[in-house]
This record gives structure tokens, C-alpha cells and sequence, in this order.
């Protein structure tokens, strides 16, 4: 299956056109679109006889009192409502997906750790079979938190359906393309794109090229956001314009499908005996989006020092605390370095924040061994972290002249809470052990002299 084929059944509106053929450019805004022709309302949100029969329902995010800059719901007009869509609902197991809060006696999350990338397989894994996840943080029963996962996909789901209510998923693949099918439209997605699943939206995930691999952030708390850029002022980082969310699509399919929902960390199955991707037309602010990574432009230091690696965020999901995020992704892709009499590794520190961080591909300048595509590495909060002695002393010795990091993806979970490991992670996962020597070489250079070098 090709990035233009689209499954037989599905019915998808026609996108504007050029690069944007099949969605709709910006982020956060209020959309409008519809598969069949009149399908949405005009001028009001629940008539008393929607066209073509079909049900007007809303899908809201957030409280319905919510400020009007945070307020994100969906009107969404559709072949059944969703409470068609569910059955008697029968625990389902899920071993290797584990929610907040999450402490294992025996796997101590204190230390520096890293991992190979967890290898691919040949057994049959879907989006939700295929999901291991690394670390938790948080607790999802009060909406604050997160958890990290590394997904391992070798099939598609086929008529399996799923929502999370609790959470939504910030994808980040590294390897393999995937396509997800969602009650208000179609995503594909590949590496150096991300895309962000909201809570209580109906997908199904199917696999274009595999096996595929990547990497996942379900944010418990309040949705993902722009940061604020402050005296950067309206442009750079990341662009509203270069979101990207998909124009209606549905299937009106009979058969029989299953559906299985997040709720609580537990996972629970129903069958049904039809697609749930029955949203003809939508309009509203809750809704999937894309990112190319590649157009996201840094901003870093013109002169001299190293500015906080927070300048390189591109999406926040807020606290109660003003300036420390419930989650930041932050993103180390190619760029100039040319700041002058400066240390341009990342420094040496320690800080209230956890920081997990992915490979996508390339070489991360201050790890130039061992973490590989497809690696992770978990330096939690107040543990003390930075460039290994072979960084360090390339970083030191090196002619400052303008130097491009090129080739280079890497990325950050960033939260607020000590994020702590599974048994996945502390038993399965292949784990580095040899990991934290890499400082060990590191010397000490004192001797009372100003310039020991």
C-alpha cells in the first residue's frame, strides 16, 4: 500500500490541492470539512435534521467552561453516533503497556540510563500488541504525567478500533511508515514527521512500509501547545502554518470490528458490527495533526555561550506551574554552530526536570558513541549528566569556527516528574550496563594553575 492508495470503502474530501492535497494547513485552528457535498451545517451546530441522515454529535476536549484560548471541541456529523459504536466492554491484556503511577520493587529508576533500540521482530505485532513502554511518570487518575513508549509495528490492525481516554499520543516514528485512520480523517506518517492522536479519537493504525519503529509520548495532562516564543518574537521555530490536519474521510463498512479503549490504564474490548470511522463532516478545533520535522527552524546563540536546550522546543503541554511543563518535546536537529570562546556541547548539569531522549537518526554531538537510531537514553530529575570525556575534550580542543551538525535528529521528553522504569525497560529492553563509565575517563584537571592545558 502506497501513501496515495487509500483503503477500498473509504470516501475522503477533496484536500486544497499542491503540498497540502489531503489536509489542511495550521495548528490550533478552527476547521471545516466535509466528504459528501452539504454534509455540514451551516450557521449552527445541531439542526433539528442533519443531511444525509446523519447524527451532529461533539467530541470536546477540554471542559465546555474552558477560557476561549484553551476551549478545543469537534462537531462531527456522522453515520451512527458513538454510542453505537460500543458494546459490553471485556478486559483485554496488554502486558508491555503500563499507565502512572507505575513503581517496581526491584527496578530502580535512580541512575543514568541508556538503551540499544529495541529490535525489530517477526512476530505479529500491531499498533497496540507492539506497544513497550519505558518509562511513567505522574499519575493518570489526576491527569498530570506521562509515559514514554517505543512501538514495534510488523501488521495492521484490520478491523480492531481504538480510542485512549486518557491520554493523547505524541508519535515520533524512527523507522517504517504508518497510516492512521481516524474518525476525522487520514494521517500517514513517517520518519522526521510526528503526529498527535487527541484523547477519545477513534483510530486504527495500518502498516505502509515494515517493520516499523518509533517512539511515543501519552501526555495524561492538558494538550500539547505552541510555546510561547517571548522576545523571539512571531516567527522561527515551530510555524503554525506547517501543521498539518486531515480533511474529512469515512467508511460506511458493516462487518464485524472490534473496538478497544484506554480507560484508568486498564484496556477494554467490545465487538461491534461496523466501522466507527463514520464522521462524514466535521468542523471544530480537536482534531489530529502532522508535523515534518524538517521545517522547524532552530534558533541558538550568534556570539558566544550555550542557550538552554529549552530553546529548542517545539511543542509544550502546560502545568499548574507557570514555566514548567507538564511535557516539553524538544527537538536537536542539524544547525550552525558558531557562538565564539564558547563550550558548544550541551553543559554539564542537573535540574528539577526528567529528560528522556531519542535518536530518530545521525549522530547526537554530545553522545558521539553508543546512542545509535532507534536508542534511548533516561537521565532523570536531579541526576547530574553531560558530554562524555570524548565530547568533552573534542569540544575543548576544537579550532571555534562555523561548524553545520548535519545528518542529525535527535529528541526530547522533557517532564516535570521523575519518570520511572518499567520492568520492560529494567529486565527486557536492551540496556546499555556499561552506560554511566562513560564519564569515568574524565579527569581532573586542577593544579593550581590558571591554564593547566
Amino acid at each position: 500500500m502506497t501513501s496515495t492508495d487509500l483503503p477500498p470503502g473509504l470516501t475522503r474530501a477533496p484536500g486544497p490541492g499542491g503540498p497540502h492535497d489531503g489536509y489542511m494547513p495550521g495548528f490550533g485552528n478552527d476547521f471545516e470539512t466535509e466528504a459528501l457535498p452539504g454534509a455540514l451545517p451551516q450557521g449552527m451546530n445541531s439542526p433539528q435534521r442533519c443531511a444525509y441522515g446523519l447524527y451532529g454529535e461533539q467530541l470536546s476536549g477540554t471542559a465546555f467552561t474552558a477560557p476561549g484560548h484553551q476551549n478545543e471541541r469537534t462537531w462531527c456529523y456522522r453515520i451512527r453516533p458513538s454510542v453505537k459504536h460500543t458494546g459490553r466492554f471485556a478486559p483485554l491484556d496488554l502486558p508491555y503497556w503500563k499507565t502512572a503511577p507505575h513503581i517496581l520493587r526491584g527496578v530502580t529508576s535512580l541512575g543514568q540510563y541508556r538503551w540499544d533500540p529495541v529490535p525489530h521482530t517477526e512476530a505479529p505485532l500491531t499498533w497496540l500488541t507492539g506497544m513497550r513502554t519505558m518509562t511513567t511518570a505522574g499519575d493518570v487518575n489526576i491527569q498530570v504525567g506521562m509515559a514514554a513508549h517505543v512501538y514495534l509495528v510488523t501488521r495492521s490492525m484490520e478491523d480492531q478500533y481504538f480510542y485512549s481516554a486518557d491520554s493523547e499520543l505524541l508519535v515520533v516514528p524512527q523507522a517504517g511508515r504508518l497510516r492512521f485512520l481516524t474518525e476525522l480523517g487520514v494521517i500517514d506518517l513517517a520518519p522526521q514527521e510526528i503526529a498527535i492522536l487527541p484523547r477519545g479519537l477513534v483510530y486504527r493504525v495500518d502498516l505502509l512500509e515494515g517493520p516499523a519503529r518509533g517512539f511515543v509520548c501519552e501526555n495524561y495532562g492538558q494538550t500539547f501547545e505552541l510555546p510561547q516564543r517571548g522576545p523571539i518574537g512571531a516567527n522561527c521555530m515551530a510555524n503554525r502554518r506547517d501543521f498539518k490536519t486531515p480533511v474529512a474521510a469515512f467508511e460506511d463498512r458493516e462487518g464485524p470490528a472490534r473496538l478497544t479503549i484506554k480507560w484508568c490504564g486498564g484496556f477494554h474490548e467490545c465487538e461491534i458490527g461496523h466501522s466507527p470511522l463514520d464522521v462524514v463532516a466535521w468542523h471544530g478545533n480537536y482534531a489530529p495533526v502532522k508535523y515534518d520535522l524538517t521545517t522547524y527552524c532552530p534558533v541558538g546563540a550568534v556570539l558566544f555561550d550555550h542557550p538552554d536546550p529549552s530553546i529548542f522546543t517545539v511543542l509544550t503541554a502546560p502545568s499548574g506551574v507557570a514555566g514548567t511543563a507538564n511535557i516539553d518535546f524538544v527537538l536537536f536537529r542539524d544547525r550552525w554552530m558558531v557562538a565564539e570562546d564558547t563550550f558548544r556541547p550541551p553543559w554539564y548539569h542537573k535540574n528539577v526536570m526528567s529528560e528522556l531522549m531519542g535518536n530518530i537518526h545521525g549522530q547526537y554531538d554530545a553522545k558521539p558513541q553508543g546512542f545509535v537510531p532507534g536508542g534511548m537514553s533516561l537521565h532523570n530529575m536531579m541526576l547530574p549528566h553531560g558530554p562524555d570525556r570524548e565530547a568533552f575534550e573534542k569540544a575543548s580542543r576544537a579550532e571555534l569556527k562555523p561548524v553545520k551538525l548535519e545528518d542529525t535528529m535527535s529528541f526530547m521528553f522533557e517532564t516535570r516528574f521523575p519518570q520511572h522504569l518499567t520492568e520492560f525497560a529494567g529486565k527486557e529492553a536492551p540496556l546499555q550496563d556499561d552506560y554511566v563509565t562513560c564519564w569515568e575517563g574524565i579527569e581532573k584537571r586542577f593544579d593550581g594553575r590558571r591554564d593547566p592545558w
